[in-house]
């Protein structure tokens, strides 16, 4: 193409005029130019539907390399190009009779999820070597919807199936009635919370929310999400970013909170006070300092110390045929007798059927540190991570079981009968630890647990688990990690690859024993409940995960 700038002596024919040649020359200069800019509009406009915005740009910018349009002229083009485009997607979403109706106030606004199915194999055995296993096909839906408002409010929303709190899992064929029932498939809400982050020193939350601790599976079930409030702070210091996070937790609502004796007889009797003051809301208090520091780009380092105690039990009267709830005395034996029971294991029993107390939180200040060091490999991310914790309580909680256990089978027994337990409290379990390893290709680590996702990454993540009868609440464990028990050790392996961003594929094994076999495996899953003492574990897990 002949370049329109050396058109200054347009000729129509060899006897123009110089004057009436220049003067036609000049308006057809101008002419020309403003065709090009609205050809360049026109492209634009009409090309957004078959060609991207870098098209457009390399475009613009090849004109005005050649000098046909001007910087200032390519800018304008650009503008209204993309107002056209835009009105275009209007009208579009008009024409489409959208009902979607976003108030002003949100900011931010996102659809979240994961659909996932797993086949799943568990065993565990008794010190008698008897075995049950759970051979089954799973499948589990969380949705939210989270966002960001002005004034710095936030908010968020998540359905999820399955009622139990440590697991959205639920079983093909378990419904009932059958076959293809729906009675354990419903929707219940996982997380409702409103929270407000006024700086980036500062977030509070309120609602039930996202587990906001930094903390690992050894302590707390991924699956639960705590009730109550949650304070967190952070503050930056060179390479370092300090944090501080404080939760009062709902741990449980034994209303009512008062009530008059005349209104419940058969708690009060005539003359007792008026005011029913062992039914407080029963709070779980968390305190955790710590920091994450920056040694270099490749190299970094995040612990943290957390204290958790326990307000607000509401204790039970113990009876024959009941060992109380959360607020009564933890005793964690399962169904085998000592030496003068009728099944020679060292273990204990419940007489008539009842199970001894797997809930109670008695007796728990513990204290957890949690650790990670991060680093890089070549071009693999690696992480070496652990957890320590102890119960400053343990040995009460220790003995408070043995005395719990003589009293319940005092009750339990005929009067004179021996008693089931030969030896005295056992004070040295009393703590849980973790360590652990692990490395993939990925941008950051996490695929093993489901928190990111990149095609073609994979990740490997193994840990060894130690967790003392003593040391920690019962009721937060994991329920896959050794069936969710105190007093189990083994280790832990998990391989994930991503093949997509989206689509994960997660192979997960866990082995356990029993630490003390003077002592059952405490706890309250759901999955096995019938074995206790655990003497040895066994899960095998395939997921398969599609994360939106």
């Amino acid at each position: 193409m002949q370049n329109l700038a050396k058109i200054g002596c347009l000729r129509i024919g060899e006897a123009g005029k110089l004057e009436s040649g220049n003067a036609l020359a000049s308006t057809l200069c101008r002419f020309s130019g403003a065709a090009l800019i609205a050809a360049c509009w026109l492209l634009l406009a009409s090309g957004s539907r078959v060609l991207g915005q870098e098209s457009h740009d390399a475009l613009l910018d090849l004109m005005i390399q050649k000098g046909m349009i001007s910087q200032d002229e390519a800018i304008k083009v650009q503008a209204e190009a993309e107002a056209n485009r835009t009105n275009e997607l209007k009208h579009a979403m008009s024409s489409m009779g959208s009902k979607w109706d976003i108030n002003k106030a949100v900011k931010k606004l996102e659809l979240y999820g994961d659909i996932r199915v797993r086949y799943e194999y568990r065993e565990a055995t008794t010190p008698l070597d008897d075995r049950m296993e759970l051979d089954r096909f799973r499948y589990a839906l969380r949705l939210g919807l989270r966002g960001d408002l002005f004034d710095d409010v936030y908010f968020g929303l998540r359905l999820e199936t399955s009622t139990n709190p440590r697991s959205t899992w639920v079983t093909f064929g378990g419904a009932s009635p059958g076959p293809f029932g729906k009675s354990n498939a419903g929707i219940d809400v996982g997380q409702a919370y409103l929270g407000w982050r006024p700086g980036g020193w500062l977030d509070l939350t309120v609602g039930r929310m996202p587990n906001p601790l930094y903390t690992t599976p050894m302590v707390w079930d991924p699956d639960l999400n705590p009730e109550g409030f949650a304070e967190r702070f952070k503050y930056t210091v060179g390479n370092a970013d300090l944090f501080a996070t404080f939760g009062q937790f709902i741990y449980q609502d034994n209303g009512p909170s008062y009530a008059s004796s005349a209104l419940m007889p058969y708690l009060y009797p005539p003359g007792s006070p008026r005011q029913q003051t062992s039914t407080d809301t029963s709070i779980l208090l968390a305190w955790q300092g710590g920091f994450n520091y920056r040694f270099t780009e490749k190299i970094s380092l995040k612990a943290a110390a957390t204290l958790y105690n326990y307000i607000g039990l509401a204790t039970n009267q113990i009876m024959a045929n009941y060992s109380g709830g959360v607020g009564d005395t933890f005793i964690g034996e399962g169904a085998y007798g000592g030496t003068n029971s009728m099944t020679p294991v060292n273990g204990l029993t419940s007489e008539n059927g009842v199970a001894y107390n797997q809930v109670g939180v008695n007796n728990l200040m513990v204290v957890e540190v949690p650790a990670e060091v991060n680093f890089k490999i070549g071009k693999v991310n690696a992480r070496v991570f652990g957890d320590y914790a102890f119960n400053l309580d343990g040995a009460d909680r220790a003995r408070a079981a043995v005395k719990a256990l003589a009293a319940q089978n005092k009750l339990q027994q005929p009067p004179g009968s021996p008693p089931l337990l030969t030896y005295g409290p056992q004070l040295n379990d009393v703590a849980a630890y973790q360590i652990g390893f692990a490395f993939g290709n990925g941008d950051k680590l996490g695929l093993a647990t489901g928190s990111v996702s990149k095609k073609n990454t994979w990740e490997l993540r193994t840990y060894w688990q130690h967790i003392g009868q003593y040391a920690l609440d019962p009721n937060l464990l994991d329920s896959d990690v050794f069936e969710g028990r105190g007093n189990l050790q083994g280790v832990v392996v998990a391989l994930a690859y991503s093949f997509t961003d989206n689509l994960i594929a997660t192979v997960r094994y866990a082995n356990a024993s029993r630490i003390n076999d003077k002592l059952g495996t405490g706890g309250s899953n759901l999955d096995l409940p019938q074995i206790n003492p655990i003497q040895h574990y066994n899960l095998l897990q395939f997921d398969v995960t599609l994360r939106f």
